[in-house]
Parts: C-alpha cells; structure tokens; sequence
C-alpha cells in the first residue's frame, strides 16, 4: 500500500508525451468528516491536507478534492445516463489511470468488500473509446468513477 500512497501524489504519466496537466479543485459535500478520512485517506491512500472542524483537503493523484461537511447536501444525486448498457451516475469524479494501477486498485477495493455501483469491466470493446472503467460510492453517497485505457493517446480520440 506504500507504493499507492506515492501514486497518489505527482505526475502518473510521466514520460508520456502529453500536454501539461494543471491539478483541479473540486469541492464536495459529505455527511460526515471522519467517514471521509476513513475512505480518501484509509482505503484510497490519499494524502490529507489542510483542515478545519467544516472540511478537509486530499491529495487525488496530485488533484485537490475538498470534503465539505454538508449532510443535507450529500448523496442527493441518484440521476443516471445509460452509457454503454450501463445506468451511470450522472454526477461522479475520478481520475483516469494507467491500466496496471486502475487493475491494482479494482483488486484493492473488491478485496476491501467495496460494493461496486458498476463492476470493473471493459467498455466499449473493440471501439477507439475502448476503457477499463469502475464504479463505487464514496460513505457519503458520492460516486467515483476510475478508468484506464490500454492508449492513453485515445483519451480525447473520436
């Protein structure tokens, strides 16, 4: 689990020959801190950062994600879209890793009894957006979706 934790911070495409990627900041609402520190800190190995009694900062893979203690606005997004044969969670994040790291954390997470929303699986096969992809839920309520592409040059492609 230390490697992971070192995963979790910097660049994870290093010598790729891709664009600079600017880390984003995305704010989120959760029924409770402590609940969020167990799973972003705990089972995701993400670097905890600045604090108060109201929220907390975490490193996802060198991103800024902001806990926000707001119970009566977590986990009220139960909206889905059918992609693929799949009901996706309209309003989820993630990061898109390398495919050996999005198949070590599926592993981790199966083996921690995580209840996946949608099972680890490849979508669309055999087409240009071709992608590992996996779907869970944060304690609060808050979807999370990994992916992986075997090309990470096809990210964009059409």
């Amino acid at each position: 689990m230390g490697n992971v934790r070192r995963k979790m911070c910097g660049t994870i495409f290093a010598g790729l020959a891709m664009a600079a990627v600017y880390p984003f900041h995305l704010a989120f609402p959760v029924t409770s801190l402590a609940n969020a520190r167990a799973f972003y800190g705990g089972l995701l190995g993400c670097p905890e950062g600045r604090s108060s009694a109201a929220w907390v900062d975490f490193d996802l893979f060198g991103h800024q994600i902001v806990a926000h203690r707001a119970p009566a606005e977590a986990a009220r997004h139960a909206a889905t879209s059918a992609v693929d044969g799949d009901d996706v969670p309209v309003r989820h994040f993630g990061v898109v890793l390398p495919m050996e790291d999005w198949q070590a954390l599926a592993d981790r997470l199966s083996q921690a009894g995580v209840k996946f929303v949608i099972e680890p699986h490849i979508r669309f096969k055999g087409e240009v957006g071709e992608q590992a992809t996996m779907f869970f839920l944060d304690p609060c309520g808050n979807a999370l979706e990994f992916k992986a592409f075997k090309d990470i040059g096809r990210l964009f492609a059409k």
